[in-house]
């Protein structure tokens, strides 16, 4: 059995049982990073001193019946803008490099308590801005499925880590969909937690009315998991979890429009089969989707460019083009038009809840409407790179913009995910339902 590509939650198991041991299985990732020919397109750097120790402690805490958790001596990747202490964390920008953070983020000194051994930080979009994946500056990782093709950003060397077997699972950020996005082009789960379900702090920030952290590995059960040590709280109760008599709403309308074939087809495909598994699929366009989408150019890059200004514009010559004229667009929007936008955005969070969500238990709609385009070209054609990466992060966009919890889980069609977004501050819940999901789909 190769353990690399067995889910977090299966290791852990393992170890449990004493089938493996976390020192053998951390060198096996150590050694497998080091040896794959884009080892360094994925992770921007390891560090195995830091691995190593905390497997020798997982080792003995195995050997005496010790184990703090499940995932106890399970080893997992880091996005690069998540702070680990005495490490370089350079939030993929040259803007910070050399940048090493004292202490761990929250999140991270969590798990760490719980025995999970940290194998390195991976690649990301230059400060997160961006659902493509591409990074010029440092490095792009390569789609898991196919190298030509982009790897799904910003959380790209997370999701890669895990898809090519170097990591068991990840922690990655979503601001708008860069969770959701790489796990859905390289075939994983994804979980964006509600917005301040995990604290922030010691997480490089790109606009922190909508920056959440959450897991993104190969089930549902492996995400739980994590988002349980990272909140520093119980785990769903996945148990049983199954959508017979589910009322599930697919989101027709905006999710649609300008999709590609492969990526409607996957989905259309997944909610026949979550039918048949008994869910009650109805459908409906929402007024107050329509009403929140352009709302966006409003709110995240003035925030961005706010929290950035100064930093870019002592070095912009140090940021990739593309990414530089996102952050300055956000300078052309007003103070009161950012402030009536989320005013707006309030009131229509408050619609949403009242008059869609509270007749579903979830909503679905497919993860990303475009499949994976190729990277070479994104990298060559700017007017191409801008209409593919709106396009990409539209529908993941809706559920930052809603405030909601969203899991993308595989379709079973290549790189084409379907998502699940829940009730906010219901996140275990949502769990569940994507449990019931997953396994309807494994099975149909």
């Amino acid at each position: 059995m190769d353990w690399r590509r067995v889910p977090a939650a299966q290791q852990g198991r393992a170890i449990m049982a004493g089938l493996l041991d976390p020192l053998d299985q951390t060198e096996a990732y150590l050694a497998a990073i080091k040896a794959h020919p884009d080892g360094e397109r994925i992770y921007a750097r390891t560090t195995p001193d830091r691995a190593r120790s905390e497997a020798v402690a997982a080792h003995d805490r195995a050997k005496l019946e010790q184990r703090r958790g499940l995932l106890d001596g399970v080893a997992i990747s880091w996005k690069d803008n998540i702070d680990s202490g005495g490490t370089v964390t350079e939030a993929g920008s040259r803007l910070l490099e050399g940048r090493v953070p004292r202490k761990d983020a929250i999140v991270l000194a969590r798990a760490a308590r719980q025995g999970t051994i940290l194998l390195g930080k991976t690649h990301m979009t230059e400060l997160a801005f961006s659902g493509l994946g591409l990074n010029p500056r440092t490095a792009t990782p390569p789609n898991a499925l196919d190298p030509d093709l982009a790897p799904g950003g910003s959380s790209s060397g997370a999701a890669v880590s895990v898809a090519l077997g170097l990591a068991a699972a990840a922690v990655g950020s979503d601001t708008g969909g860069s969770i959701r996005v790489p796990a859905a082009w390289n075939d994983l789960v994804g979980f964006k937690p509600t917005h301040d379900a995990l604290p922030e702090k010691g997480v490089v920030p790109l606009c922190r009315k909508f920056d959440v952290v959450g897991p993104i590995a190969r089930t549902v059960e492996d995400c739980a998991e994590l988002l349980a040590l990272m909140a520093g709280a119980r785990s769903a109760d996945l148990a049983g979890a199954d959508v017979a008599g589910l009322r599930l709403m697919v989101l027709d309308g905006v999710p649609f429009a300008e999709a590609e074939e492969g990526p409607v087809a996957a989905f259309e495909d997944a909610v026949d089969r979550l039918a048949r598994a008994g869910a009650q699929i109805v459908r409906r366009s929402s007024d107050w989707v329509d009403r929140a989408m352009p709302l966006s150019p409003a709110l995240y890059a003035p925030e961005a460019y706010g929290i950035w200004r100064a930093q870019i514009e002592d070095a912009p010559e140090l940021m990739w083009t593309p990414i530089l004229e996102r952050f300055r667009g956000g300078g052309d929007v007003g103070a009161p038009d950012y402030v009536a936008a989320w005013e707006s955005l309030v009131r229509i969070r408050r619609k949403w809840v009242k008059e869609v969500a509270a007749g579903h238990d979830a909503i679905l709609l497919p993860t990303v409407p475009i499949m994976p385009p190729n990277a070479a070209r994104l990298l060559e054609d700017g007017a191409e790179f801008v209409r593919a990466n709106l396009l990409t992060l539209r529908n993941t966009r809706i559920g930052n913009l809603l405030g909601l919890p969203v899991c993308t889980l595989p379709t079973g069609h290549r790189a084409c995910g379907i998502s699940v977004m829940g009730h906010a501050g219901r996140d275990l819940h949502l769990l569940r339902i994507a449990a019931g999901v997953e396994s309807a789909l494994a099975v149909a």
